[in-house]
């Protein structure tokens, strides 16, 4: 399932590789991982590709800091990720709870 548009100029020189990675990093398609990986080491270089690793891990960082504080999603994210969050069954994770107290899930 493809989370993010790999085809929008991003005006980055080699973007669409960045987003493709990131696209790759969200899915479950291991070889199109190992496509990009190499891709992108060759493009880039194997620096660009720690450092988008990096990237992506703080944001998961930042995420589960988030989560394990029990911040609740603000009320206007809840109405704008209502089908992700199905399609995905994220709001069956146990720190769903911590939104779900606070606000209501319609």
């Amino acid at each position: 399932m493809a989370l993010i548009n790999t085809n929008i100029d991003s005006g980055i020189e080699n973007g669409h590789l960045l987003v493709s990675f990131s696209d790759a990093i969200t899915g479950d398609n291991l070889d199109y991982l190992k496509q990009i990986r190499i891709e992108l080491v060759q493009k880039m270089g194997q620096h660009a590709l720690v450092a988008a690793a990096a990237v992506a891990g703080n944001f998961s960082k930042n995420d589960r800091i988030a989560n394990a504080l029990g911040i609740p999603v603000e009320p206007m994210m809840i109405k704008a990720t209502k089908e992700v969050r199905t399609e995905l069954k994220l709001d069956s994770f146990r720190s769903a709870i911590n939104t779900f107290t606070h606000f209501s899930n319609d």
